[in-house]
């Protein structure tokens, strides 16, 4: 098992392109980014010998400065750094920036009405759904071959998630409601990487990508934030802890790297493949974990990185042999004799 997992990692981020290290960056973005998460939501701040400190409980104001930044980041690099003539009309970035923010509205508030299970499945089984919805959005077109591969992906990560450990205790019930939440996240989350990916149609860099969707994310979560009055409880707690401050500064640093290489990964491979790369995250960040803490991985669990591993074979094998089957396909013009 132990031999299987740089294989299954080294697969599962470098069979799209030779561009690995982009790749490998955006995942150590987004592991780093998800331990000082959990610092900045579980740990106290300010406390003292008499005093047990204080708790900042509000995500939203977390997610309005790590758009800030996003943007202020692609803003200044548009300056610095010529870019492609932008010809996207500027409110198209709005609809992948409402349809994230609903994707995460719908994904936090299905988790209260769903079983763990039906969470994992939901989570590992989107790339199905993303492929349907390029076929939608952006007239994408997939060979049956990804969506074998697709389809195994998904089964090998469920088998593998679901077998990493018990039920959580408080595991709430499946209810209709809660299916009704799931599908909404899974279609807005579909939505948004294939619009995404249908703007980079016009040419655009990256970096001009995540400055348009970033301007109209912070537009939304402004608007949140102020609704309930909450923003400027957040820049209080900021200026009572400085901790905090640099929490949230380095938080917003691997968002926002984090974001670049999301962009990048989607305007050089589509969708379906960011999709892929986010799904096997779940799964490396358990292996991680089961390294560095010892936990046993159970047979179901090495039968399904088994199954994403003989995937992600298949699908390098099937690419390389439509590369030659292309390759073979290209006339030659046979050489014209002087008279």
């Amino acid at each position: 098992m132990l031999l299987a997992t740089p294989a299954l990692w080294y697969l599962g981020t470098c069979w799209c392109s030779t561009s690995g290290g982009r790749t490998t960056w955006r995942q150590g973005s987004y592991l780093t980014w998800g331990v000082l998460q959990e610092r900045v939501m579980t740990k106290s701040y300010g406390a003292t010998a008499t005093s047990p400190g204080e708790h900042f409980t509000d995500s939203q104001f977390l997610v309005l400065m790590n758009r800030v930044l996003a943007l202020i980041v692609a803003g200044l690099y548009c300056i610095i750094v010529k870019q492609p003539r932008h010809g996207a009309p500027m409110y198209r970035y709005s609809f992948a920036s409402l349809s994230n923010v609903l994707s995460s509205w719908c994904q936090y508030e299905a988790l209260k009405f769903v079983s763990f299970p039906t969470q994992v499945l939901a989570k590992a089984s989107k790339v199905i759904p993303v492929m349907m919805m390029g076929k939608l959005v952006s007239r994408r077109s997939y060979e049956h071959w990804e969506y074998l591969t697709a389809a195994l992906i998904s089964i090998g990560v469920s088998m593998f998630l679901l077998s990493s450990g018990p039920e959580p205790r408080n595991s709430p019930a499946t209810t209709l409601s809660g299916l009704i939440l799931l599908a909404g996240y899974i279609i807005f989350d579909s939505f948004t990487s294939n619009w995404q990916d249908a703007l980079f149609a016009y040419k655009m860099s990256p970096v001009q990508m995540m400055f348009g969707v970033n301007f109209f994310s912070c537009l939304f979560t402004v608007g949140s934030l102020l609704e309930q009055g909450a923003l400027l409880e957040g820049t209080r707690f900021m200026g009572r802890h400085s901790e905090f401050a640099a929490h949230a500064f380095l938080l917003s640093v691997c968002s926002a790297g984090g974001q670049l290489f999301i962009f990048y990964t989607i305007g050089q491979f589509g969708a379906a493949v960011f999709t892929i790369i986010m799904t096997l995250r779940q799964a490396l960040a358990i292996l991680l974990s089961c390294l560095i803490y010892g936990h046993a991985i159970t047979v179901v669990g090495g039968l399904g990185v088994a199954v994403v591993f003989a995937a992600l074979l298949l699908r390098v094998y099937a690419r390389g042999r439509l590369k030659q089957r292309g390759k073979k396909a290209v006339p030659v013009d046979s050489p014209v004799q002087k008279v």
